[in-house]
């Protein structure tokens, strides 16, 4: 099971996936330039949403047609330091499967 963090830190936001840095996954889509970021609706937390989503799927088209209500209804919620299992994940995408636009 893997397990994806972020924190808020003096140096700027970091979000790792088991310790490692979790791609942004630009080559997929590029909501952003600036990175990551969460606990509100924008391009940053898109571009989380997706990095997250492409991870824990492994399907870029999958995680495509999921962004906007995973970054809306998860990533906007999150607080300064938040962590995710798998599990998390899997409960998310299910419960938001419903909501998914192309």
């Amino acid at each position: 099971m893997k397990t994806y963090v972020g924190d808020r830190t003096i140096d700027g936001v970091k979000v790792t996936v088991d310790g490692a840095a979790l791609d942004p996954c630009v080559n997929v889509m590029e909501f952003s330039k600036n990175g990551f970021e969460w606990s509100y609706e924008g391009p940053e937390p898109r571009q989380l949403a997706l990095a997250l989503l492409v991870d824990h799927l492994g399907d870029a088209n999958a995680a495509k047609s999921m962004v906007e209500p995973f970054m809306k209804s998860v990533v906007a919620n999150f607080g300064n330091e938040w962590e995710m299992t798998s599990s998390d994940l899997d409960l998310a995408v299910t419960a938001l499967a419903g909501q998914a636009t192309i």
